[in-house]
């Protein structure tokens, strides 16, 4: 069985190319924490969050789970988005979605594979919400993308209705929410068009976003 020494290996390279880069680099980490953004992410080992935004580490708050569900019953997600929103005072909250999703392929073809299943339930209830939008996209790699960037406006609404949200913008605490695609082939992130930043016009938000992915 192949040891990990190679990765301790790369690591002790990594922190002393940093601090000939920087050389108060780590006393910088270890003294503050103050990102001004949180990610919400998928898990796939491709999509690295700091790295496709070229953040250093300390710049991006990060939250990351199998097709970036947001749940109203997850606590994993939810005391994240609390710490990031009430203790670090973020500024921007993305839900960050990618082409080539393995979960959100499985839950359009309602693949098994045992107790994921349940998580990918909630994608598979996007598809059945907006059936009618993801067929017509064409063959299954473009009904695939589509459902990509539906799950993620959906998501970006959930975050925006929890109660962490809606409090934080009932005391005036500056926040936005986005909806974003990051695409595996050319590395580029889009914009979905759907941002928000108060408690109004959230369902008129989220209706033109889900308009605009049909275009």
């Amino acid at each position: 069985m192949e040891t990990l020494a190679n990765l301790l290996q790369n690591n002790r390279q990594w922190a002393s190319d940093r601090i000939a880069l920087q050389s108060d680099f780590f006393k910088r980490l270890e003294n503050i924490q103050s990102p001004k953004y949180l990610w919400i992410g998928c898990s796939d080992s491709r999509v690295p969050a700091n790295e496709i935004v070229a953040l250093d580490p300390g710049e991006l708050f990060v939250h990351r789970n199998v097709a970036n569900v947001v749940v109203h019953t997850d606590l994993n997600c939810l005391s994240v988005i609390q710490y990031a929103v009430d203790v670090l005072h973020v500024e921007h909250i993305m839900v960050v979605g990618h082409y080539g999703c393995g979960g959100v392929r499985a839950a359009l073809q309602n693949n098994r594979y045992g107790l994921i299943d349940n998580w990918l339930r909630h994608i598979q209830d996007v598809n059945q919400k907006y059936r009618s939008i993801i067929e017509t996209a064409g063959d299954i790699d473009k009904q695939e993308d589509r459902l990509c960037e539906l799950n993620v406006i959906e998501q970006t609404l959930n975050v925006a209705e929890t109660t962490i949200i809606q409090d934080a913008w009932a005391k005036g605490q500056p926040l936005q929410v986005h909806g974003w695609v990051y695409g595996l082939k050319d590395g580029i992130i889009r914009d979905l068009k759907i941002t928000m930043d108060s408690a109004d016009d959230m369902t008129g938000i989220y209706q033109r976003a889900v308009s605009g992915v049909k275009i």
